[in-house]
């Protein structure tokens, strides 16, 4: 099963997301509360996508993307704004390029 990473500084909404994504059966959710966490995840698990919920800040997000670009770069990023677990799979599904499954 595909592994989405889900960064935010808030544990509480992290963990709500995390739940989310598990619910739909299609992912596994791994979870991290700031950037240094974030790049250890990267390296441990084959990660299909990272989701970036609230509270990061701009010069951690860029911190992230040149992480990525120069060792994982096939792994999108995608902003997470908040809103039902309809919003969240949507965003999901655009940032891989897939149809949701009904």
């Amino acid at each position: 099963m595909k592994k989405i990473l889900i960064i935010g500084t808030h544990e509480p909404i992290v963990k709500t997301i995390a739940r989310l994504i598990e619910k739909s059966g299609q992912f596994i959710a791994e979870t991290a509360f700031d950037i240094a966490e974030a790049i250890q995840a990267c390296k441990k698990h084959e990660l299909c996508l990272i989701l970036i919920g609230a509270g990061i800040n701009k010069a951690d997000e860029q911190r992230l993307a040149q992480f990525l670009k120069a060792h994982y770069p096939s792994i999108p990023v995608t902003r997470h704004y908040g809103g039902g677990s309809g919003l969240l799979c949507a965003e999901i599904y655009q940032a891989l390029d897939i149809l949701p499954q009904t």
